[in-house]
C-alpha cells in the first residue's frame, strides 16, 4: 500500500481547493468573472417612459433612443425594460419612479456580467419639480448634492407645536434641527447625503450654460402667475441647483421650506435646493455599493434635472390646486432640455474619450 497520510493529505487539499473554487463563485461579482465585457462609455438613466421609447408621447428616455439611434436593445429582465445601446458606447436605461426601483435598477445593471461599468460616467437625466425662488419651467440645473427626503421622523401637521414651521424631524433629533449638530449621528445617515464630484459638474455647467433651452407658449403662461418670483417668470435657462429625493410626491409652500433647509442641514450651508426628485438618493446609494468593489466610479456620476413644474403654488392659488393643474404643454420643453443640455456632455465626453477614459474632465 502507498502512503495513507499523503493520500489523505493530498484528499483534504482537493476538498479544500474546491470549497475556495465554489466560495469565489458565490462571493465574487459576477461581472468579475467575465473577460469579455463590453465597456461603456456613457450611461444616460432616465426614470420614467410613456409608451413605446419611439415614435409616441415622449417620456424620459424616448429623445435619447431616436436621436442618439440607439437601436441595439438588450433584454434586461431584472430591470424595468431593455436596454438600448449604439457603437459609440452609449447606453440609455430606464429605472423606474420612486427610490426603490432607482436602486434596484442600478444594482442589476451595475453587476450585469455582460457590461464593465469601472470606466464609465453615469449621467442621471430626467424632469422634477422646480423652487420657484431659483429656477423657471424649462430650466435645468447639474447637481453637486443629492439629500434624500424620506429617512425622517414625521408628525401630521395638524398636530406639530405651534412653534415648529413643518413637522418633519431628522432622525435622533427631538425638534425640526436647523444645525447639523442638532442631528443624531448614528442611524442611517450615510444613504441620506451625497456629494458628487465638484470638478466634474463645474465642466459639465461650463461647457451647457450658455446654452439657448427651448421656450413654449404654455411654459411661458404659466410662468407669468408667479408675480414675486423674478427667476421663475425667466425664460429657460442652464443653472447649478442641488436636489431633493424623495418617493413622496410632495408640494407646497410649507414643504418648500423644509426642502431648503433639509438640504443646507445634510449637505452644508452651500447647498440649495433647486429640484425635487422621487429617485435620486436610491441610485446614488446603488452606485456608492457598488463602487466598493470597483465595478463603478462614483467619482463619474452627473445628475441633471430639468423643471417639470414648480414645487408650490403661485400667488393666489393653494397647494391643491397646484398640484393637481396639468403640467404646462405635458412637460415636453423639460424633457427637450435634459436631452439638448445632457447630450451636450454626452458628446463632449465621447470626443475627448481618449483622454477622459482614464482622466475624468474638470475645469481647467
Amino acid at each position: 500500500m502507498g502512503n495513507t497520510g499523503d493520500y489523505r493529505s493530498c484528499r483534504r487539499n482537493r476538498l479544500t481547493t474546491c470549497w475556495l473554487a465554489m466560495a469565489l463563485l458565490v462571493f465574487v461579482p459576477p461581472v468579475l468573472a467575465n473577460p469579455a465585457r463590453q465597456p461603456i462609455k456613457v450611461i444616460v438613466a432616465a426614470m420614467y417612459e410613456n409608451g413605446e421609447v419611439r415614435g409616441d408621447a415622449p417620456g424620459e428616455i424616448q429623445f435619447w433612443v431616436e436621436r442618439l439611434h440607439l437601436d441595439r436593445q438588450l433584454p434586461f429582465p431584472m430591470g424595468e425594460s431593455d436596454l438600448y445601446l449604439n457603437d459609440t458606447g452609449v447606453m440609455a436605461v430606464v429605472l423606474g419612479g420612486g427610490i426603490p426601483n432607482a436602486t434596484a435598477s442600478i444594482m442589476a445593471l451595475g453587476l450585469d456580467p455582460r457590461f464593465d461599468l469601472s470606466k464609465t460616467y453615469w449621467l442621471i437625466a430626467g424632469v422634477a419639480g422646480g423652487d420657484p425662488a431659483d429656477m423657471s419651467l424649462g430650466s435645468a440645473a447639474w447637481a453637486r448634492h443629492v439629500v434624500d427626503g424620506d429617512l425622517l421622523y414625521e408628525i401630521d401637521a395638524r398636530e406639530i407645536p405651534e412653534h415648529w414651521p413643518y413637522g418633519l424631524i431628522p432622525l435622533g433629533a427631538k425638534e425640526p434641527a436647523e444645525r447639523p449638530e442638532d442631528i443624531y449621528t448614528g442611524w442611517t445617515l450615510d444613504t441620506i447625503s451625497f456629494s458628487l464630484n465638484s470638478a466634474l459638474v463645474d465642466w459639465a455647467y461650463s461647457i451647457t450654460r450658455d446654452l439657448k433651452l427651448p421656450d413654449s407658449a404654455g411654459i411661458a403662461t404659466h410662468r407669468k402667475l408667479y408675480e414675486g418670483y423674478p427667476l421663475a417668470q425667466q425664460a429657460p435657462f442652464v443653472t447649478l441647483g442641488d436636489t431633493l429625493s424623495s418617493s413622496t410626491y410632495w408640494h407646497g409652500k410649507l414643504l418648500n421650506r423644509w426642502a431648503n433647509d433639509w438640504l443646507k442641514l445634510y449637505a452644508g450651508e452651500d447647498a440649495n435646493f433647486m429640484t425635487a426628485n422621487m429617485e435620486d438618493s436610491g441610485t446614488m446609494t446603488a452606485l456608492y455599493r457598488l463602487a466598493r468593489t470597483n465595478l463603478v466610479d462614483t467619482d463619474r456620476v452627473l445628475i441633471l434635472r430639468t423643471a417639470s413644474n414648480y414645487t408650490l403654488p403661485p400667488p393666489g392659488k393653494t397647494a391643491a390646486w397646484s398640484r393637481t393643474v396639468p403640467y404646462p404643454d405635458n412637460g415636453v420643453p423639460a424633457l427637450e432640455s435634459a436631452f439638448l443640455v445632457g447630450n451636450t456632455v454626452v458628446q463632449a465626453l465621447l470626443a475627448g474619450w481618449s483622454r477622459y477614459e482614464t482622466e475624468s474632465p474638470g475645469v481647467d
